[in-house]
């Protein structure tokens, strides 16, 4: 059974269309409604489509949150208003579907419907973090217009969308399962004095949603991850390093249990030779001139260790300015791993510190796009390729 908890605000009339889907594939879905949400849509149309009475606050029963949160395979909450956003980050249980999601245990997916000032607020970030850092996967929200007239960032996500992240997450359930996945995320800081260092744009983003799928599929993952403000996913071991070579230290000691590894983080080229001083570097009326030396090619080093063999799955990051594919591919063949994901880094609104994010996947067959969609979609499609790969080397 999946539950659908439908929250109170205009973009309700879209989940109505969602239960429809997932009626129609086959999919036995129990809508829970707020108090405000019943003044947008009626139970009695949610009951109509879903073929099953609705849960709300007028519910007879004496603990419908308790039977419902047992059964259900998965909770989605369409729209995710800011108030219940809110109200579950803080473990809240002031109605039915508060009461439901609390002591619910499974998969979440979570499509977030907002003003977009209220999307872009800090405690709105704050919320959707801890959301995520419990498991959490979310959809949305997109661009465009809203019903108030403004636009932004804040529309809930479309019903196919929706039932299409949906239908992912029930299938992958267990698919990696005794697996053992080593994931690098984030960038890296070499040191120039005690205070300075030379660093990136790299949030780490692209790096924990890729964890976070390996670890919903079943994996054990361990993450390497430089200097990120993203929360470690569920059931993740993280390692945290700074410099490219603690990074290459933490992934090299780790690689050979490994079945796959996914560099996805963006390491420093160089840094200062010698390292860093160590106090602090005054300024001077004059230039200051520093010695950069190449770090360790980390991604290069696993390719050459396996020594023509398949083991672990290698897949790398290329981060381009301009086409990427023709790089990616050269990466490919150079550092001798299975996989490059490419990405532009020019392209608006993807990359370095964005949710979204647009990629070419490169192998020796050829080139796949992946057109801009949320990191986490992207993740969920590169382990789908990379499993595909280990279940090739495993055979």
């Amino acid at each position: 059974m999946i539950l659908v908890g439908v929250c109170g605000g205009v973009a309700a009339y879209k989940s109505c269309e969602l239960v429809r889907l997932l009626v129609r594939a086959g999919h036995d879905v129990q809508v829970v409604q707020t108090p405000t949400a019943e003044r947008f849509v009626g139970p009695t149309t949610f009951a109509a489509l879903s073929r099953r009475p609705v849960l709300t606050d007028s519910a007879e029963h004496l603990f419908p949150h308790l039977e419902t949160s047992r059964d259900a395979e998965l909770l989605c909450l369409a729209p995710l208003t800011a108030t219940t956003l809110a109200r579950l980050a803080h473990g809240e249980a002031s109605n039915v579907l508060l009461a439901t999601a609390l002591a619910y245990r499974g998969p979440v997916i979570a499509a977030p419907a907002m003003n977009p000032r209220m999307w872009a607020a800090d405690a709105t970030r704050a919320n959707t973090q801890t959301l995520r850092g419990r498991g959490a996967e979310l959809v949305g929200p997109a661009a465009g217009d809203t019903a108030e007239g403004e636009q932004g960032v804040g529309r809930m996500a479309e019903p196919e969308q929706i039932a299409g992240a949906i239908e992912r997450r029930l299938a992958v359930a267990g698919q990696l399962a005794g697996r053992k996945v080593l994931v690098t995320a984030g960038g890296t800081r070499e040191p120039l004095d005690a205070v300075r260092y030379i660093g990136n744009r790299s949030s780490g983003k692209m790096g924990y949603a890729i964890a976070a799928e390996a670890a919903r599929r079943g994996a054990r993952v361990v993450l390497v991850s430089g200097p990120s403000r993203e929360p470690v996913p569920p059931g993740v071991e993280v390692v945290r390093v700074r410099g490219a070579l603690e990074m290459e230290a933490a992934v090299t000691t780790r690689a050979s249990e490994a079945d796959m590894v996914i560099m996805a983080a963006a390491v420093a080229d160089y840094r200062p030779e010698g390292g860093g001083a160590a106090g602090k570097i005054e300024k001077t009326d004059g230039p200051l001139t520093l010695t950069l030396v190449r770090t360790p090619d980390i991604l290069a080093g696993l390719g050459a260790a396996r020594a023509g063999g398949q083991r672990p799955v290698l897949v790398g990051f290329a981060a381009e300015a301009g086409d990427p594919v023709v790089r990616g591919r050269a990466k490919l063949a150079r550092k001798a791993v299975d996989l490059i994901v490419a990405n532009d880094i020019t392209q608006e609104g993807t990359g370095f510190e964005s949710d979204q994010n647009a990629a070419t996947l490169i192998d020796r067959d050829g080139e796949e796009a992946w057109p801009t969609g949320p990191k986490t979609a992207l993740a969920a499609h590169i382990l789908d390729r990379a499993e595909r790969l280990v279940e090739r080397v495993t055979r």
